[in-house]
């Protein structure tokens, strides 16, 4: 099934039902919404030949506008690559190049980034939503009727960077789509038609995945006029336009926790807050709930099982008092409605309620399998389970509890960041001999970017140059936040540097050469 009908029928259904809003103000009602998606469909097969299968760029930030290209690649049968707007324009260019994109939409800054990397990048044929191109493509007559696509046709292709070499693409089909969104009323929320969800994250990542079971149901699609999150916008909009839900990474809970504080206020037109993508404090939350009261649902989840392998539902935030209450506070939750959660040895066999483990999944969300890489799908699932590279323990009762990411990822405000990506970025440095990239845990965003840089010898090169020479080929918020230089670095008997070391060199602090105060 084609998840597009969803729209479809919320636009014959609910004609005149509040759609797309920048701010409070409404730009388009249900009707209108489903009408620019089959005008973009026609457009793109029409005008850039699209057929059903092929994939469509979208590149840029928050807007209404994401939502009508989303649905008009659907309508179409083309599959959307959602490219997070932070990437560097040689990193989107890479995610065109192996997707084979037809198109990609993109705005504003992303259009500079691209044009920056036009000379010596491959790149497909790209939209500006705000030109009159796209305007024409929009007013064209609508297709009818979304194109007919089966549940393992492609959807979404998600790229998530991996720890050796580039990012992988995981592939969504529509029945994923459809568990994932059915898995939310019952896991996650009762959503109803009077709600608004609010794109305060990106949309390209978890944000956006919440929209379907929105439009299926005619709820509002709220997307802030700064485009992303401020504490004392969505606070605003809560009272202005009523029944918020929205996904937030943690260091988006303590803003508005803290904003919400100063203003004297308690959250009040928030409706749900669902939170993750990162570990919360337990001390945090227990302070947003004394503040904002019930509102919150925890949810634990990846690309390649999106949105849907534990969920900590309302209920249990209730009560903070016991000592098995404040366990289960601490925890992701338990299995999602649409999905079996285990915990398996190296050997992959299950071990006993308590006992650590890798986190298994297996059921209809997870996904079709990693785009052109049958090798690292045939890795990571396994007699169909997805193996997901995390580690934590259930209890008796089927609570999850994370213990540690095999990764190495690094989870800064909500966003991951893999070390390789930087590693491999500032070793093409001319005066870099060897660097190893590791976390180290801040207050405020979960974690920073650390880097440990050997030089040739001989060799000077300042943070500022280093600087430089990261934003020059990757996004912004991957550079490191603090430098370090070493004369050599950490190894184990085989050669490989030791990120154990490192790590517990910074747990020690300042007086072992540790942690200094991060640049901003």
């Amino acid at each position: 099934m084609n998840i597009a009908l969803w729209l479809q029928a919320s636009g014959r259904l609910f004609p005149q039902a509040p759609a797309l809003l920048r701010g409070a103000a409404v730009v388009a009602d249900y009707a209108e919404f489903a009408r620019r998606a089959g005008a973009i469909a026609r457009a793109l097969r029409e005008q850039h030949g699209v057929v059903p299968g092929d994939r469509v760029g979208v590149f840029m930030t928050n807007r209404t506008e994401y939502l009508e290209c989303l649905y008009g690649i659907w309508w179409a049968g083309a599959a959307a690559v959602p490219v997070n707007a932070k990437l560097h324009g040689r990193e989107a260019a890479w995610i065109f190049a192996d997707a084979e994109v037809r198109l990609a939409f993109c705005a504003d800054h992303t259009l500079e980034a691209l044009a920056e990397v036009a000379a010596d990048e491959s790149l497909p044929p790209f939209m500006d939503v705000e030109s009159a191109a796209y305007a024409a493509m929009a007013a064209a007559v609508p297709l009818p009727e979304p194109v007919a696509r089966a549940d393992d046709d492609l959807a979404w292709l998600f790229y998530t960077s991996g720890t050796t070499g580039r990012p992988k693409g995981v592939m969504l089909g529509h029945g994923n789509l459809v568990a994932m969104s059915l898995a939310y009323l019952a896991d996650v929320d009762a959503a109803r038609p009077e709600d608004a969800i609010v794109y305060a994250a990106p949309m390209s990542h978890g944000a956006g995945l919440y929209n379907f079971i929105h439009v299926r149901l005619a709820a509002r699609h709220v997307v802030p006029a700064s485009g992303g999150f401020d504490a004392d916008e969505v606070l605003d909009l809560g009272r202005q336009v009523g029944n918020l839900t929205f996904f937030a990474a943690p260091t988006i809970v303590r803003r508005l926790t803290e904003a919400a504080t100063r203003r004297g206020g308690d959250g009040s037109g928030i409706k749900t807050i669902i939170y993750g993508g990162a570990p919360m404090y337990l001390a945090d939350l227990r302070q947003a709930i004394a503040v904002m009261g019930q509102r919150f649902v925890q949810i634990y989840g990846q690309g390649e099982s999106p949105m849907t392998i534990t969920a900590l539902a309302r209920h249990w935030h209730a009560d903070a008092t016991t000592p098995e209450a404040i366990a289960r506070l601490a925890s992701v939750g338990t299995a999602q409605s649409c999905v079996e959660v285990r915990i398996a040895d190296v050997d992959g066999r299950t071990v006993p309620a308590g006992e650590t483990g890798e986190i298994l999944v297996r059921g209809a969300p997870v996904m079709l399998g990693y785009w052109r890489n049958p090798a690292a799908t045939a890795e990571a699932i396994r007699d169909g389970w997805l193996f997901t590279g995390d580690l934590g323990r259930l209890d008796a009762d089927g609570f999850l509890t994370l213990t540690d990411r095999s990764k190495d990822v690094i989870i800064s405000g909500g966003t991951n960041i893999y070390p390789r990506e930087v590693e491999e970025a500032l070793l093409t440095h001319p005066a870099v001999a060897e660097v190893c990239v590791v976390g180290e845990p801040d207050p405020e965003w979960g974690e920073n970017v650390v880097a440990y840089v050997v030089t040739l010898p001989g060799a000077a090169v300042s943070d500022a140059e280093l600087d430089a020479h990261c934003l020059a080929h990757i996004a912004r918020f991957k550079r490191p936040k603090r430098y370090e230089r070493r004369a050599d670095l950490p190894k184990s008997n085989y050669g490989k540097i030791l990120k154990t070391a490192l790590r517990a060199e910074i747990a020690q602090g300042p007086a072992s050469g540790g942690p200094a105060a991060p640049k901003t």
